[in-house]
């Protein structure tokens, strides 16, 4: 089973500064820990972004998927990670040791350069980075992570290997080519305006998505993803808070204030479902990061 999920690029934008907005990324990538997410996908919604956008989003998301080992190497300083002390760990299986076969030890580099002749440079536990042959079954890019298999330290033997890894990828997608390019699965919408997920329902949804998976979207604070999408009359775009008149804390949420009616959005890329996963909920607006930890537990139940 594969499980992408996709949030936009202002899903910091309620954040009153680069603390707070790197303090909720964290809480982000402890959700994609959790439930096992493969790929976590930032699309654009440049109409939502405030002072921190997309390039924020995705180079702090970076941060936190990237092994505790390597994150010194590999991103040194820079302005967008000036508070990720407060990011939490996400104690991922991989991150936390190597696998020790009699063919050698499993770790996991980063590919920081892609050469000629299928060749890669790969930041990993070794003291300097090497250079890698890449298998025809690997795809890699700059900064995609890969297992490697270390036979030898001195000198060193080292070789990339088609072996899953855990933890999630980051990566920047048009909501529409994320979608174009799903893994096989359904594409669901979050929204308080989609179809409900009720108890006679749930045992079939789950069982589509773990047999073969899902690509799942959010909304940002104060944004539906029928606004984000561009969709005029959206509940959301119809009942707009007025965000200057209250306090961040009551304006984070992935839909609005409005009673829940389902709604058939008038523009949508391509979504299989359009779901409601906290039907009753107690709180006028429900923070995208709790979106993630509810959603997410229901549609991965397993049996």
């Amino acid at each position: 089973m594969t499980l992408s999920v996709l949030i936009p690029s202002s899903v910091v934008r309620e954040a009153e500064d680069k603390r707070e907005a790197t303090r909720k990324l964290g809480y982000i990538a402890r959700s994609a820990t959790v439930f096992r997410v493969d790929h976590l996908i930032v699309f654009p919604d440049r109409g939502g972004e405030r002072r921190l956008g997309g390039e924020f989003v995705e180079t702090v998301l970076r941060y936190a998927a990237t092994p505790p080992h390597l994150r010194k190497k590999i991103w040194g300083r820079r302005d967008e990670l000036e508070y990720v002390g407060v990011l939490p760990p996400l104690r991922v299986s991989s991150t936390t040791g190597s696998e020790s076969t009699d063919s050698g030890s499993l770790t996991q580099g980063i590919v920081t350069e892609v050469g000629p002749d299928d060749r890669v440079r790969v930041n990993c536990e070794l003291q300097h980075p090497v250079s890698l042959h890449v298998p025809e079954s690997v795809s890699v890019r700059e900064g995609t992570r890969v297992a490697i298999r270390i036979s030898s330290r001195e000198p060193v033997r080292a070789r990339i290997v088609d072996t899953p890894l855990s933890g999630f990828d980051v990566s920047c997608l048009d909501l529409v080519d994320a979608l174009e390019h799903a893994a096989a699965g359904i594409t669901v919408a979050t929204s308080r305006h989609g179809d409900t997920v009720t108890t006679g329902r749930l045992p079939e949804l789950a069982a589509r998505v773990n047999r073969a998976g899902a690509t799942i979207a959010f909304g940002a604070p104060g944004r539906g993803l029928p606004v984000i999408l561009g969709d005029d009359n959206a509940p959301d775009s119809q009942t707009q808070t007025d965000e200057k008149t209250v306090s961040p804390a009551n304006v984070d949420t992935t839909g609005d204030n409005t009673a829940s009616e389902v709604v058939e959005p008038n523009v949508d890329p391509g979504f299989d479902l359009w779901l409601n996963t906290i039907p009753q909920q107690g709180s006028e607006v429900v923070r995208t990061e709790e979106a993630m930890f509810a959603s997410l537990a229901l549609l991965t139940i397993t049996e």
